[in-house]
């Protein structure tokens, strides 16, 4: 347990960092530096190969961690592993073939509102494949407890990469062209790089023999594949969509409306890597009673996190705004949805966990892909109709739609839900402050205006939440700082 703190603690430390540049990156650099077209050609290489990514690694990261421990060595393991490099390839080859005999016919697709987009599919699948090997080689360092490399690189190298080739931009070194081509390199030279640290931490020996469990092994990584094409098609869904819509500068706006909103998300994954051995431990013993516990004090916890952020973002956008191009300006409507979003995950606290170490994977993964669909369905209809805001509402109504499943399902099958007095009280609380600091505005400089008005914030909440006691671990944590008066 000790290993598992401390890299738990590090993982913590390497994400914030790592989400802290790409803040810097989507908000500021990629704003003044790049052009709104091209920025949203950017978004959606990356966002199509994100949906990508999960096909074409075929659920091997999953299955790697899944069925690893369950060999104890030999052949029977080293097959095991063998089997797993390959396994990608079953749809990496096919797939890259269709992508060469069909490359006219998808480009058309794509590029059917931005032509811009045509020139631009083998970026999208060497993208695509290079996150998918990239997770299989990043699983093969966990699966030995080496994850704080893996986590680095995943967090911090292509954002770094992104920092230093948007400054060469500036500076007129590189064009558009090569600036794309060298971000597709940087995901290329990563997965490399942890290719390398991960045949440092086990080589390989490769020996073409089935593990005698292949079948089911097989059949896990096809259930994978459809749950995680499900999380990242809601994730990413909306930018690839708008792609056919909208003139692709309003990809730019969208994705950096959304990257402030999801700031909401960041204190609920680190928390999760956390809270997700724990639920596992209290599965594996049917201790009920404690992942109860854990259920309804993770989701206080979450809440009172994410709801003040929710606030501090929603009430502070219009001396943000001002920080960035005109074009970016207009995303008010985006943040408020997706962060309301947000906040409904962060109240559900451990539930993904409680449900992905259950017996009831199977069931919730092949619902989400319904929902998926219902996501699509969704932004066919209100993009149309609506434009970005209409992408926003879509994303809402599936996540509200698919999270609302998830509570009902735990409900019914563990008879828990996380909600408590203490989540009624948050609610009130985040209301009222909501409606007085609407009315609070400043006419300093907007830095100045948003530092100000987030700090008053906060030290009324803490100070309600500390006076009331309204969440037991929230008040202990506060008194080891100012005492108990």
């Amino acid at each position: 347990m000790g290993i598992v703190l401390k890299q738990s603690l590090n993982n913590t430390v390497v994400t914030y960092f790592g989400f802290a540049l790409g803040a810097i990156n989507t908000l500021f650099l990629y704003t003044h530096f790049m052009h709104p077209d091209t920025y949203g050609l950017v978004q959606v290489v990356l966002s199509i190969s994100a949906v990508l990514m999960p096909i074409l690694a075929f659920g091997a990261p999953n299955s790697l961690v899944k069925f690893y421990s369950s060999f104890k060595g030999g052949r029977e393991q080293e097959g095991f592993l063998t089997m797993m490099l390959l396994l990608p390839l079953v749809l990496i080859i096919p797939i890259g073939l269709i992508s060469y005999f069909a490359n006219e016919a998808i480009g058309a697709f794509l590029s059917k509102e931005n032509p811009i987009v045509r020139d631009y599919i083998w970026h999208i699948f060497f993208t695509g494949m290079a996150m998918a090997y990239f997770e299989v080689f990043y699983a093969w360092s966990r699966i030995r407890m080496k994850s704080v490399f893996g986590n680095l690189m995943k967090e911090l190298f292509c954002r770094i990469g992104q920092t230093i080739l948007l400054t060469l931009l500036w500076l007129d070194i590189i064009d558009v062209p090569f600036f794309i081509n060298a971000l597709v390199g940087f995901y290329i030279v990563r997965t490399l790089i942890m290719k390398i640290y991960a045949y440092r931490v086990h080589m390989p020996k490769l020996i073409f023999q089935l593990p005698k469990n292949w079948k089911d092994i097989v059949k896990y990584s096809g259930l994978i594949i459809l749950g995680g094409s499900t999380a990242i098609v809601l994730m990413e869904v909306d930018k690839v969509m708008l792609n056919n819509y909208l003139p692709i500068e309003n990809v730019a706006y969208y994705g950096v409306a959304g990257f402030i909103a999801i700031t909401i998300a960041v204190p609920s994954r680190a928390m999760h890597q956390i809270t997700y051995p724990m639920t596992a431990e209290y599965i594996n013993k049917g201790d009920i009673g404690a992942l109860s516990n854990l259920y309804k004090k993770s989701s206080l916890t979450l809440f009172i996190i994410s709801g003040l952020l929710f606030l501090l973002i929603v009430l502070n956008l219009n001396d943000l705004f001002k920080l960035l191009p005109q074009g970016y300006a207009g995303g008010f409507l985006i943040v408020f949805w997706i962060g309301l979003t947000k906040v409904y995950d962060a109240l559900l606290g451990n539930n993904n966990s409680i449900l992905y170490n259950s017996d009831y994977y199977r069931s919730i993964l092949l619902f989400g892909v319904l929902l998926a669909l219902m996501a699509i369905g969704f932004n066919l209809w209100l993009i149309p109709a609506y434009g970005l805001n209409g992408a926003a509402i879509a994303s809402f109504s599936a996540f509200f739609i698919y999270n609302s499943l998830k509570l009902y399902y735990v409900k019914k099958k563990f008879n828990m839900v996380p909600f408590t007095k203490g989540t009624f009280k948050v609610f009130c609380l985040l209301g009222a402050m909501g409606f007085v600091f609407y009315y609070v505005q400043f006419s300093f400089h907007p830095i100045v205006n948003i530092l100000l008005k987030s700090a008053i914030m906060a030290v009324v909440y803490l100070t309600v939440l500390y006076k009331f006691r309204i969440s037991e671990d929230i008040y202990q944590v506060m008194k080891k700082f100012i005492g108990d008066k």
